[in-house]
C-alpha cells in the first residue's frame, strides 16, 4: 500500500523549507563566484544539482529576487544581479554597525555566568583552531556571537542583524583563508573589553571584527575572478 499523501499544510511546510535550502544554496554559489554576475539560472540544472523538483528552485529564486541576488529577464529568465565590490563592502557595514550596537548594549547585561559562557565556546574555538577543523569553528562562532546578541535583550535590533548575515551562507567563513586566524585573536580582544566592561570598547571591536571578516571575503571574490584587476569599490 502506498503512503498516505502529505497533508496539505504538511507539503506546504515541506515545500517552504526546500525552498528556504535551495536559496541558501544559490547564495553560496554566488557569494563564492561560483556563479557569475550576468549568468542565467537554470530551474532544471539547479533542480538536478540539488536533488529536487523545479518548484522549489522557482521559489527560491523568486524569494532570491526579492533580495537582490538575481534579476529576471525577459526570455532568459532568472540570471545572477550585477554584485560590485562596494556592494559586499555595504553589507558587512551595515552587519559591523548592528553589531556593534548589540555588543555595546550586551556589555553591562553580561554577568560572570555568562562569561564564563563565552569563555568556554571560546576555547572551544581555540580547539577546533588547533584541530584545523574550521567548520567546527565556524559553529562555536555563530554560538559565541549568538550569546551576545540575545545579552543586549533587543530583538528587533538582533533580527536585522540576522537579515543582513543571510547574505553570506553559513560554511562560507571557515572556507576563507585567513579567517580562522581572525576569529581567534578578534573573539580575545571581545571577550577582554566586555570582562572589562567597557561597552565601547566591545562596540569597536566587534565593529573592526565584522570589517575585517567583510574584507576577507572581498580578497577572496577577487582572488576568483569576480570582478576585474584594479576595480574600484563603486556602485
Amino acid at each position: 500500500m502506498a503512503p498516505p499523501a502529505p497533508a496539505p499544510r504538511q507539503a506546504l511546510g515541506m515545500r517552504l523549507q526546500l525552498s528556504d535550502e535551495a536559496a541558501a544554496r544559490i547564495r553560496e554559489l554566488i557569494m563564492e563566484g561560483r556563479v557569475r554576475p550576468g549568468d542565467h539560472l537554470r530551474l532544471e540544472r539547479l533542480a538536478m544539482e540539488f536533488g529536487i523538483s523545479v518548484t522549489p528552485v522557482r521559489e527560491a529564486l523568486k524569494s532570491l529576487r526579492s533580495e537582490g541576488f538575481v534579476v529576471l529577464e525577459p526570455r532568459r529568465g532568472f540570471v545572477v544581479a550585477p554584485l560590485s565590490k562596494r556592494d559586499v563592502q555595504d553589507l558587512f557595514w551595515v552587519q559591523a554597525g548592528i553589531a556593534a550596537e548589540l555588543a555595546a548594549r550586551a556589555t553591562p547585561r553580561i554577568g560572570p555566568e555568562d562569561l564564563r559562557g563565552l569563555e568556554a565556546l571560546h576555547r572551544e574555538l581555540e580547539r577546533a583552531f588547533a584541530a584545523r577543523r574550521p567548520d567546527l569553528m565556524e559553529e562555536h562562532n555563530h554560538h559565541f556571537h549568538r550569546e551576545i546578541n540575545l545579552a543586549a535583550d533587543s530583538a528587533k535590533l538582533a533580527w536585522s542583524l540576522g537579515t543582513a548575515a543571510r547574505y553570506v551562507p553559513r560554511g562560507l567563513y571557515g572556507r576563507l583563508p585567513g579567517w580562522p586566524d581572525l576569529a581567534v585573536r578578534d573573539h580575545e580582544h571581545i571577550l577582554a573589553a566586555l570582562r572589562d566592561g567597557d561597552a565601547a570598547a566591545a562596540a569597536e571591536r566587534m565593529r573592526d571584527h565584522v570589517v575585517r571578516a567583510g574584507e576577507l571575503l572581498v580578497s577572496h571574490l577577487e582572488s576568483r575572478g569576480m570582478w576585474p584587476s584594479g576595480e574600484e569599490a563603486r556602485h
